[in-house]
């Protein structure tokens, strides 16, 4: 693309933001195209922070999982795409707390998902034991 070509959109970008933000304000009701327009943004923002998360999120376990680890992860998802997102959850969060130094194979996840099976049962059996004595 030539520098005039780029001037050009760039010249009209910045026209179409200032014309955005003069006037009246969103959700007003005195302009609804613009209001129309800004929800649109929105969504749109919306829409490309949730993209630049999983790319994040893609990128962590990427570089915390090993690629048997990380299949053993989207086979998961398969099955079980909630099981699956609260693993990923505690996988990056260890990543992020300095626990996971180096990539996990895929025993070693298989290992850390029976850890955390046995502790969610044995929180799961004292919590029907504090319910006994309620009835």
């Amino acid at each position: 693309m030539a520098d005039p070509e780029l001037d050009a959109i760039r010249a009209r970008r910045l026209q179409e933001l200032q014309m955005q933000y003069q006037g009246k304000v969103p959700g007003s009701g005195m302009n609804p195209g613009r209001e129309n327009m800004n929800m649109q943004e929105q969504q749109r923002a919306t829409q490309e922070r949730q993209e630049r998360e999983e790319e994040m999120r893609n990128t962590i376990l990427t570089q915390i999982l090993s690629q048997e680890a990380r299949a053993r992860c989207n086979t998961i998802a398969l099955a079980k795409p909630d099981r699956a997102k609260m693993l990923e959850n505690i996988l990056i969060t260890n990543a992020q707390r300095g626990a996971i130094r180096e990539k996990l194979s895929e025993e070693q996840l298989i290992n850390f998902l029976e850890q955390y099976d046995r502790r969610k049962t044995a929180i799961d059996d004292l919590d029907d034991e504090d319910n006994d004595d309620i009835v």
